[in-house]
């Protein structure tokens, strides 16, 4: 899963030798334990017998929708293997300008092309399924995200929504150009449908929010339940000075630093468990600032509305704060769960069942909207102090002493 971080000392060599310019001009990512590549070598390093097998052409890569078309398909009796645009932009083995196999970066990490999927578009028909639903019309794949942002119908360059569950995930749609980030951001594919040109986005990983409400709640027990948080919080003024970084696996976007731990800071004897866990939500806040400063940073679109989705969202003191430390209107749709819209938007489509993505766009429909009140001197002094909290996460693990 993307939380695994067994591909970290691989991801340090990469980032020394050949270094990030490599990749980034090739498939646009930096080096790091998310992504595909470094964790198809880890499993040719580590199991015996398995880079000659796939060379052989008896074994098969890909992410999970490849899998599920696959076995859907038929499996070893003739099942597609195929990938679409989208997920294959995220293993560091894509060429992001031509959506091909990239032969650089396969030679680099030993991956065979015999292994690797037919890459295809987001919203096409690829077959029918056979052995479960057989007869039904297989029309759309899309990775996680990039079906959020097709479900936020964020058709047009500028329009972004961050998606909220164990991690948080923000895209901006930035058409078809290929937006190279210099500030510690993705560029990745946000859709292609049929024979259109391909939309990219800038995206923002950010590793740990709802999956640090759960650590307040099973490892620290001062809550019960997921939604007593914003109760507790709601108890004091503000975070007493307190702030929480959860780099419990490092820190992604914008900072990309795998030796980063978290830490709380500011403590003192007037810190409640109500200070602690208002700044458990603000983390997710300020998180989201860094990533959208950055994404400001890299495009002239700058970030006019965000669009939320996912469980974290029903956190009416989270949105307000969120909207505060952006200083933009955060607007909740209808339809909270995104993810599977986007694809079931994206399916239709293709089957025309819907004829085309302006009536998708007439689709949505605003649940609730979240307007920014903070003052804008206090916005600043709480993210400097934000700033030098993440400056004290950094260098905490240590690389192994070769003999």
């Amino acid at each position: 899963v993307w939380q695994d971080t067994r591909t970290a000392p691989l991801v340090d060599e990469l980032r020394n030798r050949p270094g990030d310019g490599f990749f980034l001009e090739r498939c646009c990512l930096p080096p790091s334990t998310y992504f595909s590549a470094p964790r198809i070598r880890w499993l040719f390093d580590h199991v015996d017998g398995l880079e000659q097998r796939a060379r052989d052409g008896e074994v098969l890569f890909g992410t999970m929708e490849t899998w599920l078309i696959w076995n859907l398909t038929g499996g070893t009796a003739g099942g597609l293997h195929i990938t679409d645009a989208t997920n294959a932009s995220r293993t560091m083995l894509v060429n992001l300008r031509t959506l091909t196999w990239d032969a650089e970066l396969m030679e680099f990490f030993g991956v065979p092309r015999q292994m690797l999927p037919e890459i295809r578009p987001s919203a096409e028909s690829y077959g029918e399924a056979r052995s479960l639903l057989p007869g039904v019309r297989i029309t759309a794949a899309l990775g996680d995200q990039q079906a959020a942002l097709f479900g936020q119908t964020c058709f047009s360059p500028g329009e972004a929504k961050c998606t909220y569950g164990t991690g948080s995930f923000l895209l901006m749609n930035t058409g078809t150009d290929v937006v190279r980030s210099r500030h510690g951001l993705l560029t990745t594919v946000a859709y292609k449908i049929a024979q259109q040109p391909a939309v990219y986005a800038l995206e923002g990983p950010i590793a740990v929010t709802g999956s640090l409400v759960q650590w307040f709640r099973d490892r620290l027990g001062l809550i019960s339940s997921a939604p007593e948080i914003e109760t507790l919080a709601r108890t004091v003024e503000d975070n007493g000075g307190c702030y929480i970084v959860p780099a419990f696996s490092g820190l992604f976007a914008p900072h990309w630093r795998s030796d980063a731990r978290g830490v709380i800071v500011g403590l003192t004897s007037y810190i409640t468990k109500g200070h602690l866990a208002r700044a458990v939500l603000e983390a997710t806040g300020w998180q989201t600032r860094e990533v959208v400063d950055a994404m400001n940073a890299d495009s002239a679109l700058a970030l006019k509305q965000l669009k939320v989705d996912g469980g974290m969202t029903s956190d009416n003191l989270l949105m307000q704060f969120l909207a505060d430390v952006l200083d933009v209107p955060v607007v909740r749709p209808m339809v909270a769960e995104t993810v599977s819209l986007g694809a079931a938007y994206a399916a239709g489509l293709a089957a025309g069942y819907w004829p085309d993505m302006e009536v998708l766009r007439r689709n949505w429909h605003r649940a609730a909207q979240w307007l920014p009140a903070m003052d804008p001197e206090r916005r600043e002094r709480e993210y400097g102090c934000w700033q030098r909290a993440v400056e004290r996460s950094l260098g905490w693990v240590q690389p192994p002493q070769r003999p």
